[in-house]
């Protein structure tokens, strides 16, 4: 069987079929995740021991195919006829080979085509800081992570370098130069990179995921010393994302690390892609913004008062992942059941779409 020919049928499928995401397993036919939901590709086969692990093998050059063996999984990108990219992610199950394809738009799009809060075009002006988009898996942070990147691409000359696992937005060159550094092809690790990255001159950082301690303490530090950081972590909330950071440092460190938080944090974006009623999927946002009042919460490790903060500050631009689902609801974007469903506390959501 011509496995390649296969595949790349199969990724023509998924980018005709405007999916997010091909999934390939034993004992099931190929499966798309489109507007958020699974659907199998029913008039095709199930795919095979064997199948799955060709299709798998034809993705990767020698190098990742032996790394795959070793690691028993493995994270790249993909090129597809020079026009579509996919991040793939290889791994094992029960002793068979399975892969998730994402595929990346080749096409940036802006703040207002992705549906985001206004606000965010205020946090990317600043010239110093942190801005940390989180959520869970799967929910655009890399999509709004590239946005606010590329904004600033044609908004400011400056240099941009980022650190991704692997890369997959690719930007042109506007007004920035931007050097994009994938994790195994170009640095051996998130931490390694961003401690060289102060010799590389950059005015803008971008850590496509914070792992480790040491990660999250070097990108603090950095925002602390004159640049622009921008990261992602997976998180459900602002509160949540303050307690992964402070969490992660021995107890002995972790006041040092709430005051350099305090001192450099800017706001963090948290968000859900939640599925529309007339299709597709729109974002709803957690906005948290770095006020003197948020920072003294921070420091003073009262940060389960970081809610009430959100929900009072409106006017400033923050809100609340609750206010934001009930306007959508009552904008008729979104069923009244899907909120519930995304939402964090519902009786606090069926109190705001009352009112």
């Amino acid at each position: 069987m011509d496995y390649l020919s296969k595949l790349k049928e199969l990724l023509e499928v998924t980018i005709a079929q405007r999916a997010s995401d091909l999934h390939i397993s034993v004992g099931h036919p190929p499966v798309l995740r489109v507007a958020g939901r699974l659907i199998a590709l029913v008039k095709r086969n199930k795919i095979l021991k064997e199948d799955s692990e060709e299709l798998a093998f034809a993705l990767m050059n020698e190098e990742q195919k032996q790394s795959f063996l070793k690691e028993k999984e493995i994270d790249f990108s993909y090129d597809f006829k020079g026009g579509a990219r996919f991040r793939v992610n290889v791994f094992f199950e029960q002793g068979n080979v399975a892969s998730a394809l994402r595929l990346v738009p080749d096409e940036i799009l802006t703040i207002e085509e992705l549906n985001l809060p206004p606000i965010l075009h205020e946090l990317v002006r600043h010239s110093q800081g942190f801005i940390l988009v989180t959520g869970p898996s799967s929910q655009g942070k890399s999509t709004t992570l590239a946005a606010l990147i590329d904004e600033i691409n044609h908004l400011k000359a400056v240099h941009i370098i980022t650190i991704e696992d692997p890369i997959e937005y690719i930007f042109k060159d506007d007004r920035a130069i931007i050097n994009q550094r994938e994790l195994k092809q170009d640095t051996l690790s998130f931490n390694g990179a961003l401690k060289s990255v102060f010799r590389q001159d950059p005015d803008i950082i971008m850590v496509g995921e914070m792992r480790d301690s040491d990660t999250i303490s070097t990108a603090i530090t950095a925002a602390e010393t004159g640049h622009l950081v921008l990261a992602t972590l997976h998180t459900n909330s602002a509160a949540q994302s303050v307690h992964r950071i402070v969490d992660s440092f021995p107890p002995v460190e972790q006041n040092q690390i709430r005051v350099q938080l305090s001192g450099s944090l800017l706001g963090i974006i948290s968000q859900r892609l939640v599925p529309r009623i007339r299709g597709g999927v729109i974002p709803s946002c957690e906005i948290l913004i770095n006020t003197p009042a948020v920072a003294n919460l921070i420091r003073e490790n009262k940060v389960h008062e970081i809610p009430l903060t959100i929900e009072t500050s409106a006017e400033i631009g923050m809100i609340s992942l609750d206010r934001y689902l009930a306007n959508l609801v009552r904008e008729k974007e979104i069923a009244l059941e899907t909120a519930q469903n995304y939402s964090l506390n519902p009786s606090s959501l069926r109190g705001l779409i009352r009112r």
